[in-house]
């Protein structure tokens, strides 16, 4: 009896190739679901970049966050991307990301290997974050930065790219009740800018 051939296993960074390649979507912002929001004229917003990285382990993708500290002054214990400003020595924000990253974590940048950009994101603290994808190449063992980040985890690659798992939820801020996304992993409570990020690349590789 003739067998049959098995399927060829699919490779875990399709989605992220779907979504790199479909047509750019509109920058996102903070204020994406709250369009009563009456912005500022003339406001200055700083660049910056944030490194969004995806190791695959065992055929299985899944993406580095941190636990920002607990002691910092802005957004003390929030879930986000290694990254940061992009400051006068770097080229450009792709090398803002690798640079903060290798900061923050531990990720040496030639473990590294960039992917593509998202459209950039406005935050409500003045900065227009573009969001770099990129493949870890190799495991690593993260150390996190003294004083910036209390803890560095993963999230299954998976879990970020199902629109099911996003929620929107609401809390007063600056005297006015503010919606954002949400997307739970476990004990970690992923929302606002990062949630958001994640929800456009999930939103990018399901379009057509």
């Amino acid at each position: 009896m003739r067998q049959s051939l098995p399927l060829a296993m699919a490779d875990p960074l399709d989605p992220i190739r779907a979504a790199l390649g479909a047509t750019p979507g509109a920058p996102s912002s903070d204020y994406d679901l709250n369009p009563d929001t009456v912005l500022p004229e003339g406001r200055k917003l700083r660049a910056a970049g944030v490194l969004v990285p995806i190791l695959i382990n065992n055929g299985r993708a899944s993406v580095f966050l941190t636990k920002r500290s607990s002691a910092l002054k802005h957004h003390p214990g929030q879930i986000a991307f290694p990254g940061g400003k992009q400051d006068d020595s770097d080229a450009d924000v792709i090398a803002a990301a690798l640079r903060e990253a290798q900061e923050e974590i531990g990720l040496d940048p030639a473990n590294v290997k960039v992917l593509g950009i998202m459209p950039a994101h406005e935050t409500v603290t003045g900065f227009v974050v573009t969001p770099v994808i990129a493949q870890v190449l190799a495991p690593f063992r993260p150390v996190p930065e003294p004083g910036e980040v209390d803890e560095v985890f993963q999230v299954p690659l998976s879990h970020v790219m199902d629109v099911a798992r996003y929620s929107v939820q609401s809390r007063r801020w600056r005297g006015q009740q503010r919606m954002y996304y949400t997307v739970p992993f476990g004990a970690y409570y992923i929302w606002g800018a990062t949630a958001r990020i994640l929800r456009a690349l999930a939103d990018a590789a399901a379009r057509p």
